[in-house]
């Protein structure tokens, strides 16, 4: 940044301006269902306790769980990272703003301007603590002053499910004969919509691989 735009910030003495991209995951997820449908997919909402729930009636599962992967996988390496955010109106903000280590964050939005936030690692608690919100506003006003007239603000939880690295790669279960092909992908943390169509196109490869093997007959073996 330049030192006339440094002048916004007394408390940095550097920072870096540029122009990005911002995906509404409100407004793109329900596009991504659209596509999904458009191309003959079927959308099936239930609970299941066990992988195992799932065959036969499908030949190939995809784990995209996230957190349920405890239970679902049993993996005990994923855990939640709790954030919270508040979503205020504040119209006139036009540009994102954030801070060095990315825990405080102005994220001006189509509907609604996005102040975080929080990494609380192993927090299940999905209720939004009064203290924390007064604290992130508080922040977030330290960068834009102005915020101190946002209205109609509304405090939001989430958990990011993490992982020391995304976990995208085949496993067959078996069971009593049966066998069932899964392609575990979660884990992303924070990332997923930064990394979610990379990640996509390879778990979309591994289940290509699986169908593949499905398709081939085992070999026999000859005395």
């Amino acid at each position: 940044m330049t030192k006339d735009e440094l002048k916004k910030f007394p408390q940095h003495v550097f920072g870096q301006a540029f122009t990005t991209l911002k995906c509404e995951g409100p407004v793109y997820l329900p596009w991504l269902e659209k596509r999904v449908k458009g191309s003959g997919g079927l959308i099936l909402t239930r609970r299941i306790e066990d992988l195992w729930e799932l065959h036969p009636s499908f030949d190939i599962v995809v784990n995209c769980s996230g957190l349920g992967s405890r239970q679902l996988a049993g993996d005990a390496k994923i855990f939640p990272v709790r954030g919270q955010v508040l979503k205020v109106q504040a119209p006139w903000l036009k540009h994102f703003i954030r801070d060095g280590s990315g825990l405080t964050y102005i994220y001006p939005g189509i509907s609604n301007v996005t102040l975080g936030g929080t990494r609380q690692k192993g927090d299940w608690n999905l209720s939004p603590d009064a203290e924390i919100s007064k604290d992130i506003l508080s922040r977030c006003c330290v960068l834009e002053p102005s915020l101190r007239g946002a209205c109609d603000i509304r405090e939001k939880v989430g958990l990011r499910p993490s992982r020391s690295g995304v976990r995208l790669e085949k496993e067959l279960l078996v069971r009593d004969g049966r066998r069932l092909p899964v392609v575990h992908h979660y884990g992303h943390g924070s990332g997923g919509i930064a990394t979610h169509w990379g990640t996509a196109l390879e778990a979309a490869r591994l289940v290509s691989e699986c169908a593949q093997a499905l398709r081939t007959p085992a070999p026999k073996s000859k005395l």
